[in-house]
């Protein structure tokens, strides 16, 4: 699995949790402290999210940040 892979599978893992968990884009994002704009563009693998960036992500999602990077 090369890099772009990988950061494909994080934004499609960081959309089916938050859809999971029933949140939009625009609440996950208020959680995370981060815009939304970013984070559209991180679940379509147009932005590649630094390891700050997910652990925001996983604590708003209130998951391991491990569970990212199941795949």
């Amino acid at each position: 699995m090369d890099e772009q892979e990988i950061y494909i599978n994080i934004g499609k893992n960081i959309k089916t949790l938050r859809e999971k968990y029933h949140l939009t884009q625009e609440k996950l994002a208020e959680k995370a402290g981060i815009s939304l704009d970013y984070l559209g563009k991180i679940e379509v693998n147009i932005n590649k999210p630094g390891l700050k960036t997910l652990i925001k992500i996983a604590k708003a999602l209130n998951i391991h940040i491990k569970n990212l990077f199941e795949f």
